[in-house]
């Protein structure tokens, strides 16, 4: 079996689907990248078993087949030639690959393509349409909020609720919620699971900016497809903790301030900060906030004061400013604001400039003021 390419194209698509190989896989063969040529169609497959990459791509083919190709080697190779056409002769019986190029020939071992594991396929599957600069934005806004911790499974993914029109993305660590609604989604059904974090960063980095997104899923699994390429992901079995259980209502302080002057204070004030818990205090009084930080060990402290709007009792309440700049971060408001109750409930912090069919909720856990 003969084709020919070209290099750089070839390159942006293994680089796509390389994502899914694990750097210690659990058998020898899923380093490669599975080749299958059908009809002049290159079908470049990778998986670590739990995330699978597949991406189409036209090359000039004398006939049909598969190979295992050595992930490594090839991805090295193609990164080191200038763009031009190469060509891979496959030798059907011992599985042996050269790869011609303007400057050579390159030698490398594949393996029997039929050896590959199985991909998962869509089959009795429930599917959503979803514009992919909206499904970017969903996870850019969710991610950083998800958990590591094993023991906790449920935790390290993102929980996707499809409620027909509108779907709501919610991560959390126990410290950190974060909650994103959009509703410009096409759907029939109504059902919720829980998509890796792994899977989701190959996503992101994956994504086109004008295109849509096919999302299906079923028990199992679910498949993003669009353009040419499609990531199929195992779901994670775990029952999503009640997230509008720990989301507090009712709450009489509110405080808005610009979300830029805010972030860099406590960019600053964080520095100050005790390095195990990043606790920093924010002083609540009307038109004044005082953010402050020490750290007794080192005999380090700092205060600075920012005009802010605020309506309620005086509140003295502890954060973990690291959680509160990675949430700031993510918000695209000039102002936001602060929904506070008491200095033991959770604050929730909001956009003050809202964009149409889409809401945003975070929720941050206070760090307890020591006397």
């Amino acid at each position: 079996m003969k084709f020919s390419v070209s290099s750089s194209d070839l390159l942006k698509q293994l680089q796509i689907a390389g994502g899914a190989i694990s750097s210690n896989p659990v058998l020898p063969i899923l380093e490669d990248f599975l080749f299958t040529i059908q009809d002049n169609q290159l079908t470049i497959s990778a998986t670590d078993l739990e995330t699978t990459i597949t991406t189409t791509i036209e090359v000039m083919s004398d006939g049909n087949g598969r190979i295992a190709v050595p992930a490594r080697i090839l991805l090295d190779t193609l990164k080191e030639l200038p763009q031009q056409p190469i060509t891979f002769n496959v030798n059907e019986d011992n599985f042996g690959i050269e790869i011609t190029s303007a400057y050579g020939k390159y030698r490398l071992a594949g393996e029997n393509g039929e050896d590959y594991p199985e991909l998962p396929q869509a089959d009795n599957v429930d599917t959503v349409g979803i514009a992919a600069q909206s499904l970017s934005q969903a996870i850019s806004k969710t991610l950083f909020a998800t958990s590591n911790d094993e023991l906790r499974p449920a935790m390290t993914g993102v929980y996707f609720q499809v409620d027909f029109n509108k779907l709501t993305f919610v991560a959390t660590d126990a410290h950190k919620l974060v909650k994103y609604t959009f509703t410009e989604i096409s759907s029939e059904v109504s059902t919720s699971f829980i998509v890796p974090k792994k899977a989701l960063n190959l996503l992101k980095g994956a994504l086109p900016s004008g295109d849509e997104v096919k999302l299906s899923f079923d028990k199992a699994n679910a498949f993003f497809s669009f353009a040419n390429v499609n990531l199929v992901c195992r779901l994670i079995d775990a029952k999503y903790p009640d997230y509008n259980a720990v989301i507090p209502v009712d709450n009489a302080n509110l405080l808005t301030l610009g979300r830029t002057d805010f972030m860099n204070s406590l960019k600053r004030i964080a520095i100050y900060a005790n390095k195990t818990t990043n606790q920093v205090i924010l002083n609540i009084n009307d038109g004044s906030l005082t953010v402050s930080a020490q750290d007794l060990d080192f005999s380090n402290e700092a205060t600075e004061q920012l005009t802010c709007t605020y309506t309620g009792e005086p509140l003295t309440i502890g954060f973990n400013a690291k959680f509160l700049i990675e949430m700031l971060n993510v918000l695209e408001s000039e102002e936001v604001k602060m929904e506070l109750s008491s200095p033991t409930r959770a604050g929730i912090l909001f956009p003050i400039d809202v964009v149409e069919g889409e809401e945003i909720l975070m929720l941050v856990m206070p760090v307890m003021l020591s006397n």
